[in-house]
């Protein structure tokens, strides 16, 4: 028997979202008897949900220290240092690396420590926008065309996300594959038994947004579509089921202003919330793909979301979902304007799941993530 294919996967760390459920996906999905894995991660921030302790609990890991995504010279270098080590150690057939940090990092390092091996990193969105100032992004974008160049593949989880990247110059399009994520099909349960289970009112209309609170999600924009429910008299409720740097703030005005919003938390049962739900909502400025769309499409639910990233991957404008400008007043009129359609909801609900469970498989991402790393080594004998 042949010896099986060594791959280490590197990412700066598995928050909550979706690098850490596709990596994890990953981890757990491929076959072992052909393909041997490693894991090494960071350490998540505080106020972050680590993905590893709250839902995947059986994925093994290595945490380094300083490979996280907050930079720190000293750690940085500590951090570097040991991933050479652990590079030399394994002498993986394949590096796989993750987000931008760990991208940097762990290219570098499999460069240098074992040369041999084929280098892939996947692009889960891009820095280009909203993220930092203009001399910040230029320093970005010459990083990551000095890395394309010592890469060998490079993996876009949406078609926007790499012609974004493209557009600036980094990679070539014969080194660019699309690799677009795949999710389990989510446990469904009858609406009126999910919101029994959740506390919820059986008699309401409930927008459900599944998220970090941070700068780039616009939390604001929840904050916005709130009055505009509470000055209508309008019987929905906005559901958010994340934390983040703006949970706080943010739950503040709600509670002041008296919105009707309410804060779940970070959950493990984001299936059966989404089930409780009526409307799937998402109102970024960026995104690479988001996942918890394709959840939502899978369980039926209507969406509306802000037309960034590679959404128009999961939602297709006026058939499985409505694309809006990322301006506010334009995502509060979209939504206010299905929530008046009910037949519409039902509609764009039933083409998003066919959509989603055509396109979004799971068998089909760890199949294709097989495929490459095999098809990849067979090219370089």
């Amino acid at each position: 028997m042949s010896q099986p294919i060594r791959v280490m996967q590197i990412i700066a760390r598995m928050n909550v979202g979706g690098p850490a459920v596709i990596v994890a996906d990953l981890m757990r999905g491929i076959d072992k008897q052909v393909f041997d894995q490693r894991l090494l991660t960071g350490f998540c921030a505080a106020g972050e949900a680590d993905y590893l302790d709250q839902v995947a609990t059986d994925i093994k890991a290595q945490k380094i220290n300083g490979l996280g995504r907050s930079i720190s010279p000293l750690q940085d270098l500590k951090s570097f240092l040991l991933l050479l080590r652990l590079i030399r150690k394994f002498k993986p057939n394949i590096i796989h690396t993750h987000t931008a940090k760990a991208g940097v990092l762990g290219r570098i390092a499999g460069l240098i420590a074992y040369p041999r091996a084929l280098r892939i990193h996947t692009f889960h969105g891009h820095l280009l926008n909203g993220y930092f100032n203009t001399h910040k992004t230029k320093l970005v974008i010459i990083t990551e065309r000095l890395l394309a160049q010592w890469t060998h593949l490079l993996l876009a989880v949406g078609n926007q996300v790499r012609e974004d990247l493209l557009k600036v110059r980094i990679g070539t399009e014969d080194k660019f594959k699309v690799s677009l994520p795949g999710l389990p099909f989510p446990v469904c349960t009858p609406r009126l038994k999910a919101r029994e289970l959740l506390g919820l009112e059986q008699d309401k209309t409930y927008l459900v947004f599944v998220g970090r609170l941070t700068g780039i999600k616009r939390p604001d924009r929840l904050i916005a579509l709130g009055r505009e429910l509470k000055a209508r008299k309008s019987n929905a409720e906005i559901l958010i089921a994340g934390e983040g740097g703006l949970f706080a703030s943010t739950q503040e005005i709600s509670r002041k202003e008296l919105l009707p919003l309410k804060f779940l938390g970070w959950r493990n049962d984001v299936d059966l919330i989404l089930s409780a739900s009526d409307v799937a909502i998402l109102c970024s400025d960026n995104e690479g793909i988001p996942l918890t769309l394709i959840q939502a499409a899978m369980v039926g639910l209507p969406i509306v979301s802000t037309n960034v990233g590679s959404v128009r991957d999961i939602v297709i404008d006026g058939k499985t979902g409505i694309l809006t400008s990322p301006h506010t007043e334009a995502f509060v009129q979209e939504v206010m304007m299905l929530l008046n359609d009910e037949k519409e909801w039902h509609r764009l609900g039933d083409a998003g799941r066919c959509h989603a469970e055509a396109v979004f498989s799971l068998s089909g991402m760890i199949d294709a993530h097989s495929a490459i790393y095999t098809q990849m080594l067979e090219v370089k004998r």
